[in-house]
């Protein structure tokens, strides 16, 4: 049955796999979450295909009370990324279905201007939006971009490793969380002292990371990570947010100086057919939003966002407009998108 499951994900490009003692197995396709199959799995049946992926050591840390994360690739070559876990005494995993290769951002028909940050110097640059938009995948593709293009040491920092790279300009060390390291704030602390050009880290989760990031943004390297927030404002608010009061200060100095930019995105299931597309929201640093951080005014870079399309910025309703416009998506999914519903509606109207 597990193969069963896996090959079918694969063949229907389904993003995610959840199979659960006592419940149908479940996938998630074009977004929507459909049963893959009528007959109830037991507990013991998930379990056994739970420890079928687990090594030793993963086994474990489950049988020690923790939930486990963890990558493995199929018989064919194909890479997942899993979470086993408890609920109501009964064993789960949900399993995240990635690409065999990495792709491109060409591939993925991200915006161009992607390019020009994963080839930054130095800076920080920010992958946002919720839970299954595609960031990862994204920052693979920037990866991809620097590795295929750039004589360096990139480091990566990852939980758990996703895409495999292949050192091709580049250098590429892979480290993986609990295998490679404790913590993404002590890996980073000794990243370092490892020469890297590039770091990339999976997700920045608390304040001694992000503080961390923002140090390794000013002292000459270029870091690459993701958060789980909506638009660039929301993005920069929750970053300032994680600090106490006396540093929030500190903290908006650094941002100010360091962040390069910011991708919001959002995977949306296309209007007729199979499918999702993507809707961006594009932030590029400038003097005028470096000062609007600077003073805490952080409500008005959303209109610094659309003043700035000349430089490649993109605000998510125009993004939004565009796939409507292409009848990728319909006025009413991106209505229920929009962050701002009422500015929409003017730019539909200008537009059409």
């Amino acid at each position: 049955m597990f193969d069963k499951i896996l090959a079918y994900a694969q063949k229907e490009l389904c993003s995610d796999i959840h199979l659960a003692g006592g419940s149908v197995p479940i996938v998630r396709l074009d977004g929507a979450l459909v049963p893959f199959a009528t007959e109830v799995m037991s507990n013991t049946e998930v379990l056994g295909y739970a420890y079928a992926i687990l090594n030793e050591q993963q086994r474990e840390i489950y049988e020690n009370g923790y939930d486990v994360d963890m990558a493995f690739a199929d018989r064919y070559g194909n890479r997942y990324r899993v979470n086993v876990y408890r609920f109501r005494g009964n064993c789960a995993i949900a399993i995240r279905c990635l690409r065999g290769s990495v792709p491109t951002i060409d591939e993925l028909k991200l915006p161009p201007v992607l390019k020009d940050l994963a080839m930054l110097p130095r800076g920080l640059v920010l992958i946002t939006g919720p839970t299954g938009s595609g960031k990862s995948t994204t920052l693979a593709a920037m990866i991809d971009e620097i590795n295929s293009n750039k004589r360096c040491h990139i480091l990566t920092l990852e939980d758990p490793i996703e895409y495999v790279f292949e050192p091709k300009m580049a250098m590429v060390h892979q480290r993986e969380i609990h295998a490679d390291f404790r913590d993404f704030a002590s890996a980073l602390r000794a990243a370092l002292r490892e020469d890297p050009d590039v770091i990339l880290v999976g997700e920045m989760r608390d304040h001694e990371t992000i503080s961390l990031a923002l140090t390794a943004a000013e002292t000459g390297h270029l870091v690459l990570s993701t958060l789980h927030t909506t638009g660039a404002a929301s993005t920069i608010d929750r970053i300032i947010d994680v600090f106490p009061p006396h540093q929030q200060g500190q903290i908006r100095t650094q941002l100010a100086s360091s962040l390069r930019g910011v991708v919001s995105q959002e995977l949306i299931p296309i209007n007729e057919g199979r499918g999702r597309v993507m809707a961006n929201e594009i932030m590029i640093m400038t003097d005028a939003i470096g000062n609007l951080i600077r003073e805490n005014k952080i409500v008005q870079i959303n209109s610094a966002i659309q003043t700035g399309m000349r430089i490649g910025m993109l605000s998510l309703d125009a993004s939004l407009v565009n796939l409507i416009r292409q009848n990728l998506i319909s006025v009413e999914q991106g209505m229920s998108y929009s962050n701002n519903p009422d500015a929409m509606k003017r730019l539909l109207t200008t537009s059409y």
